[in-house]
């Protein structure tokens, strides 16, 4: 008998398919190559998230004599901190099996390819088997751009420069490191290596630091992560990886940066390689796989979520994409709102933002206003946050002041901008904004503030 779902790729997208198929009674076969998780929970998220709580709470113990605590003799141990991370990606790859388990999904962890189609159903062949599904769902995730920059592959290959993959298994704290790429994940990186002690140089090609996030936070935040100690070369394009060194041109300005690691991390694309797309005639279109509103690809049966679809490289974009998948495949539909998706980086301080930038805002012809907050009016924060310079940032539309996009730079922007999301995804006005009750204090009560200024 086929099963009623095959899914190729166990991280976010496809174990929480998996999931929620199994649940729904199908007979649901997961296969992952490498860790059931995926990239966020073994090499991503997760990870970078136990490293940069510790960093976080290590520069709070240095500043301890502002807020009245003594400290002395403090260091940063990497090697208890790279302890902390197996421990917590082991708890929750455990779990993520005991669910799949509950469920009864059959998980075969080892390579997958499209083998074509047969009157029952999709061929996939994995770990010398062949099986079968009545559909399939494809959610094999994405892997590291690779830019041709001279020496970058070589030194890839003997490890002198890592991609973000490699870099949670890196057992010592480099002297020195130059971060390729100033998006979320090279500045998380940088952030915490700074911390732990390297002499930290990030080069971005773009004039601001952050990809497309608003401009103004992202000149904030450099000026915060610069006082930290990072080192910044905007505009800028690596033009070799030598041993031991970077170099770097800036308009005629060249420059030679020493480094005793180098980081790449200038972006990731779907990983689609090798996975048997031509044997059910599915073509890529421009790296990706292109999907409808709800993630059905052609030919008929075909599913796709997460970062495959090269929409929007986040995990929790691709929970909601398998979701909209499995609810389709079940007879139901729903769909996405890609203006309501979050982004953060998680640096300290925080940027978290969510809907139109004042920049995306133009470009599409709006017609809004913007209204900028100083994160000072938040009690909490003034008194957790010694000589911060936050912002909350809210785009509304105009006449009917519906709120369009909120951008927040603040310790715990990560835990509030979900909040923000739901107001953009309800189509809220800055007036029934208003009405809400937060709980004081909080710091999550600058948005109710900022749209009192209105």
């Amino acid at each position: 008998m086929p099963f009623d779902l095959i899914i190729i790729g166990g991280g976010p997208a496809g174990y929480h398919a998996a999931v929620l198929a199994g649940r729904a009674g199908l007979q649901t076969l997961l296969i992952e190559e490498r860790a059931v998780g995926g990239v966020c929970l073994n090499e991503g998220c997760i990870p970078s998230k136990t490293w940069l709580h510790s960093a976080k709470i290590y520069q709070e113990a240095l500043k301890g004599s502002i807020y009245g605590v003594q400290t002395e003799r403090l260091s940063l141990d990497h090697a208890k901190v790279m302890a902390r991370k197996n421990k917590v990606v082991k708890i929750l790859t455990a779990g993520i099996k005991q669910k799949l388990q509950k469920y009864q999904v059959t998980l075969v962890e080892a390579a997958g390819k499209i083998a074509g189609r047969a009157e029952s159903g999709f061929q996939v062949e994995a770990a010398g088997e062949l099986y079968t599904g009545k559909r399939l769902l494809i959610a094999t995730g994405s892997k590291p751009v690779v830019p041709p920059i001279p020496g970058l592959q070589a030194a890839l290959e003997n490890g002198y420069a890592l991609t973000s993959t490699e870099i949670f298994n890196l057992a010592t704290i480099p002297s020195s490191l130059v971060v390729i790429g100033g998006g979320a994940i090279g500045l998380e990186m940088a952030s915490y290596f700074n911390a732990a002690g390297s002499k930290v140089t990030v080069v971005e090609l773009q004039a601001q630091i952050g990809g497309a996030i608003d401009a103004e936070l992202a000149g904030i935040l450099q000026r915060n992560l610069e006082k930290q100690g990072v080192a910044f070369r905007l505009q800028a394009q690596v033009t070799a990886v030598r041993a031991g060194s970077v170099q770097v041109s800036a308009g005629e300005q060249a420059e030679e940066l020493a480094a005793e690691k180098v980081l790449l991390s200038t972006g990731r694309r779907p990983s689609l390689d090798g996975l048997g797309l031509e044997t059910i005639g599915l073509q890529p279109e421009e790296g990706r796989l292109r999907i409808d509103e709800y993630g059905r690809c052609t030919p008929d049966g075909v599913y796709a979520a997460g970062d495959v679809t090269g929409r929007s490289m986040l995990a929790h974009t691709a929970y909601r994409e398998a979701e909209i998948c499995i609810a389709h495949l079940l007879g139901r539909a729903e769909t996405i709102n890609y203006q309501a998706i979050p982004a953060v980086i998680y640096t300290d301080p925080e940027l978290a933002s969510v809907g139109e930038t004042p920049a995306s805002a133009a470009a599409k012809g709006l017609n809004f206003e913007v209204i900028s907050t100083s994160m000072r009016y938040s009690g909490r924060y003034l008194a957790e946050t010694e000589g911060g310079d936050g912002l909350c940032k809210l785009v509304i539309s105009l006449p009917d002041r519906r709120l369009l996009g909120v951008h927040l730079l603040s310790r715990y922007a990560s835990e509030l901008i979900y909040g923000a999301g739901m107001m953009i995804e309800q189509g809220m006005t800055v007036d029934a904004v208003g009405k809400l009750v937060f709980p004081h204090p909080t710091v999550s009560e600058i948005i109710k503030e900022a749209a009192f200024q209105i």
